[in-house]
């Protein structure tokens, strides 16, 4: 069978050799808690290739036409929401995004009808983010789209956990021995459990620091085996010594009505990330923050803005990585399986 000609600067992402496609075999990203190395280190890999894609002068492939994504949210969402929607149209797909705030959703829907009406209209890969844990899990025992966690509850945010991943190693080269303190609202962190499972998987010597109060109960002992395994501080002074990258969470202002914190100028004297802390990690160690940022509160102004800030490259890494993710997941479909077949892939 022909393929139709392209001209070379939009040259579509090749086949993975046999060993790589081995290493994938998921139809849904839900978490990374089980990922193994090969198969983080393929997301990278794949990363690298889409990264390729946006430094083009026009950066669109037809790598998943003929592929229909929805956005599904069901919290507000600037980052994640938009860069799922500007990967999928890079790579070709029709995206169609969906708010709960109106949809069906309000005239009492649920999540299982949902779903279903959207696999119905020819959605083929369903991004999704909920403020209830476990939702896209749901999800996805009722429905033949591949899902894509972008956010459930307190759990998980895959995306955004090898994201980092992704942007740690761009500067460090490895981040096996390193070490990177995550200090914020662990407690409420989505962010923070996902960036624990990646970065642990690969050796990473990994610091949390919160107040008590925000911390789950049972982190950083090995015997539980819930989470992974990371060393506790509670003062953040002691915790970014010699650090090689500091990331700030975002502290949820509504946790400081709910007696998780005395209030915000407490919290931000005790653990906000300014330049006097960040003095006492190494010369030059990263900056990270999921965002949005409370400037101010969780960050100072000055290190947000910093030369050693990335957060910018974190928000342009998320493109990529989220194209790897659904050019991966969209090749374990059967329609990924056609195009593949036909050599559009």
């Amino acid at each position: 069978m022909t393929t139709e000609a392209r001209p070379a600067d939009v040259v579509t992402p090749q086949p993975a050799p046999a060993s790589e496609e081995s290493a994938w075999r998921r139809r849904h990203l839900l978490d990374i808690d089980d990922f193994t190395v090969d198969e983080l280190e393929l997301v990278m890999s794949t990363t690298d290739t889409m990264k390729e894609v946006l430094s083009r002068e026009v950066p669109r492939v037809p790598a998943l036409r003929g592929t229909t994504i929805v956005t599904l949210f069901y919290e507000n969402s600037t980052r994640t929401r938009t860069s799922f929607e500007l990967a999928g149209k890079i790579l070709g797909a029709d995206v169609i995004n969906v708010a709960a705030s109106g949809s069906s959703v309000t005239k009492g829907e649920s999540l299982i009808d949902t779903v279903k009406t959207l696999q119905a209209v020819g959605a083929d890969v369903l991004v999704m983010r909920h403020n209830r844990s476990g939702a896209p899990y749901l999800a996805s025992r009722h429905t033949e789209c591949s899902v894509v966690n972008a956010g459930d509850g307190l759990h998980a945010h895959p995306t955004q956990g090898l994201l980092d991943l992704y942007t740690m190693r761009g500067a460090l080269g490895d981040v096996r021995g390193k070490k990177i303190v995550v200090v914020g609202d662990i407690l409420h962190s989505r962010v923070a459990r996902s960036n624990m499972w990646a970065l642990t998987a690969f050796g990473a010597n990994v610091v949390v620091c919160a107040p008590r109060t925000l911390l789950p109960a049972g982190l950083g002992d090995e015997t539980e085996g819930r989470l992974p395994p990371v060393r506790v501080e509670t003062d953040l002074d002691h915790a970014i010594e010699g650090a090689d990258v500091v990331m700030a969470l975002r502290m949820q202002l509504e946790r400081m009505h709910g007696g998780f914190v005395p209030g915000a100028r407490e919290y931000s004297r005790l653990y906000q990330v300014n330049a006097n802390r960040l003095a006492r990690a190494k010369p030059g160690a990263l900056v990270l923050h999921p965002g949005p940022m409370n400037e101010g509160v969780e960050i100072s102004h000055e290190v947000a803005h910093g030369l050693q800030s990335h957060v910018e490259e974190q928000v342009t890494n998320g493109v990529a990585v989220r194209m790897a993710v659904l050019w991966l997941i969209t090749r374990q479909t059967t329609r990924g399986a056609r195009l593949a077949a036909r050599g559009s892939l």
